[in-house]
């Protein structure tokens, strides 16, 4: 009677953990790359495949519907097997190329570059610069420098869409940078009145500080013998570190990483 007991509670047992399980794992189908995708890439039946995703991780996103993809083009590059998510994708309609990544409303400048000013090869697509032009106002001697634009995206480096996986600096003829159609005007006019510098920008840093122009006259000295006290503004107190945390599922276990 003990061992006939203990047979059926087994049973009961295990037959309740493994509905349990299969409700918790019961997988959705979402579209995914059924090969590596390089950014530029027209989607295609070929290009898809459908991947089993577990219904009660969320996936922001997802397409479930391949056809509703075909056709339009890839922005990022995607690995095999990685689930396409809209992010990644160009808007519907929208051509190959540079015009794929360009938002709505906005606009793609090329602006010539050397050696100096594109700070020795080490603007990537993706860095963010400020725009610093060198002219002489009303035709004068005295030269000014100012800032005319603020944390702006550089769209591309050359022919480049995408950084070197290296990191490798790559000195190019001309960047192209994503502006509004304001500030494309300012950039063009700045360009043809003087020297355009670029300033490279911590990628975090989205701050945007009041600027004044600087003339010859802010450089000098002055006429004292002695030492000139300079005024040096307080460091900024340090960015408080952000938590990210990334959920892992391997069959019915959670592991979550915190980094």
């Amino acid at each position: 009677m003990a061992l006939v007991v203990s047979l059926v509670a087994t049973y009961l047992l295990y037959s309740r953990i493994k509905r349990q399980f299969s409700v918790a794992v019961r997988p959705v189908k979402v579209v995914a790359a059924a090969s590596v995708l390089e950014p530029g890439t027209f989607l295609t039946p070929a290009s898809l495949t459908a991947l089993d995703w577990p219904a009660n991780v969320p996936l922001e996103g997802a397409i479930r519907d391949p056809q509703s993809v075909v056709g339009r083009i890839v922005l990022y590059p995607v690995a095999a097997h990685e689930p396409i998510r809209e992010a990644l994708l160009a808007a519907p309609g929208a051509t190959v190329g540079l015009t794929a990544k360009i938002p709505d409303g906005m606009r793609a400048v090329a602006v010539q570059t050397n050696e100096v000013n594109n700070v020795s090869g080490f603007l990537f697509p993706g860095s963010r610069v400020d725009v610093l032009a060198t002219f002489h106002p009303d035709n004068g001697r005295d030269a000014l420098t100012t800032t005319v634009l603020q944390n702006v995206e550089v769209l591309s480096t050359g022919e480049k869409l995408q950084p070197d996986p290296s990191g490798k600096p790559q000195n190019v003829k001309q960047v192209t940078l994503l502006l509004t159609p304001p500030d494309a005007a300012k950039l063009v006019l700045a360009s043809n009145q003087g020297a355009i510098q670029f300033v490279l920008r911590n990628g975090s840093d989205q701050e945007e500080v009041e600027q004044h122009p600087v003339q010859l006259k802010d450089l000098q000295s002055g006429t004292s013998a002695g030492p000139v006290a300079v005024r040096r503004a307080a460091a900024p107190p340090p960015r408080a570190s952000s938590n990210f945390e990334v959920e892992t599922y391997d069959g019915a276990k959670k592991n979550v990483v915190t980094f």
